[in-house]
């Protein structure tokens, strides 16, 4: 018969029931046969000294020749062969064997003429003693088992309960929820004994806070150095366009170009860290939007819209998503670059050298590139929190054939 547990009880609370269930059997077994063989050893004892008291005073009569009792006998029917020849050899034993249907003590020792002198005595109520006390033990044991088994596997989801927990909170906080918290019970209330669940919940939640304020502490460092950066870039860009014509003010104005750029790269990711960024959702055609965004790139990209669709989305984020990874397939990838348009799904596709190995299997890290690529790697960590605000899906892979495919799965509208 199968146990069923609670959908939260792993595979622990299933072994260590398990474990719990045979040490219980092996601990009933072996007292069931320790009562059982003392029982037994004490009722055969006390059977055989009557069947050797009856038997002595059996030999007393036949040596001097008076009637024997019922039970007595000289070479009886049913006395067992191994029995009776130990008799005949001059010894004196007994013996439990089956006479006309029912158990039977036997006693038997030597009689005149190479015979055996025996009695039997009823063993039916000894044995019937034993096997009602092999039946108790029995139901005992099983009852015992199964009150052992149900406070253990009680006592151990119970424990294994507070692991799920724990292991919920640890998976909520590796996806980006900074703010989850087990608050384990047992943690808050330092007078009650801290087990070693507690302990790890106590490590976790320490964590979480070390690691929230770490990460804050650098969000706000990352937003301030921007909103600091502005102010000078501005002036600096004003200054630059009062520049006379000429190669050095190109390398100027192409300089401050890119770290304002830069600059508000960064803010972008600073107002997306924090989660504060809200949609302002409205239904689009994708085919239409992904023209535009080609068009505003400046780029040699081809759209193909092999199946049109209305999505409920952002506009500008959603815009902002393709530019970059349009932006991106072309400064690290290689012509022709495709934008296709299949329903809810846009790729874009180069035929480069492929993405790095760890974008692949990691996603895009904030400035770091690969192959002497140029730019800060922002582009693509951009495109992938724009997505979760849209509540899209980003992936990256490598085509077969070659190239860089990014692949974004847009929510329908209804």
């Amino acid at each position: 018969m199968r146990l069923a547990l609670p959908r939260w009880a792993g595979a622990l609370a299933v072994k260590a029931a398990a474990f719990i269930t045979v040490m219980c059997c092996a601990l009933a077994a072996l007292l069931g046969v320790l009562v059982h063989v003392s029982v037994r050893n004490q009722t055969v004892g006390q059977a055989r000294d009557l069947a050797l008291s009856r038997l002595a005073d059996a030999t007393e009569a036949y040596e001097a020749g008076d009637t024997l009792l019922p039970g007595a006998g000289v070479d009886p029917r049913g006395l067992p062969a191994s029995l009776r020849t130990l008799a005949v050899a001059g010894e004196r034993g007994t013996m439990v064997a089956s006479y006309r249907g029912r158990p039977t003590m036997w006693a038997a020792g030597p009689a005149a003429g190479h015979r055996a002198l025996a009695v039997e005595v009823d063993y039916s109520q000894q044995s019937r003693t034993i096997a009602g006390l092999d039946q108790s033990i029995l139901w005992s044991s099983g009852l015992a088992i199964g009150a052992t088994v149900l406070v253990g596997v009680f006592a151990v989801t119970r424990v294994t309960r507070r692991l799920h927990g724990t292991a919920r909170v640890a998976r909520r906080i590796s996806a980006g929820d900074l703010d989850a918290r087990v608050n384990d019970p047992r943690t808050r209330d330092v007078t009650r004994p801290q087990d070693e669940v507690a302990a790890v919940a106590a490590a976790l939640d320490s964590m979480a806070a070390s690691l929230q304020g770490k990460l804050l502490s650098e969000q706000r460092f990352t937003a301030d150095v921007a909103h600091e950066l502005r102010t000078p870039l501005t002036g600096l860009h004003a200054a630059a366009e009062l520049l006379p014509p000429g190669r050095p003010t190109e390398l100027v104005r192409d300089r401050v170009a890119a770290l304002r750029t830069l600059t508000e790269d960064l803010l972008e990711i600073s107002r997306l860290d924090t989660g504060r960024e809200r949609l302002e959702a409205d239904t689009e055609e994708l085919g239409a939007l992904a023209g535009r965004v080609v068009r505003a790139s400046g780029t040699r990209t081809e759209v193909r819209v092999v199946r049109d669709a209305r999505v409920e989305t952002d506009r500008r984020r959603l815009e902002r998503v393709l530019g970059n990874l349009v932006a991106n397939a072309h400064r690290h990838g290689a012509p022709p670059v495709v934008l296709t348009v299949d329903g809810p799904v846009v790729t874009v596709r180069d035929h480069g050298g492929g993405y790095p190995e760890y974008l692949v299997a990691h996603g895009p890290q904030r400035f770091r590139t690969e192959g002497g690529a140029t730019g800060h790697g922002l582009g693509l960590t951009i495109a992938v929190g724009q997505a979760e605000v849209l509540g899209a899906t980003l992936t990256f892979a490598n085509a077969v054939d070659g190239g860089a495919v990014a692949t974004l799965t847009l929510p329908v509208a209804e």
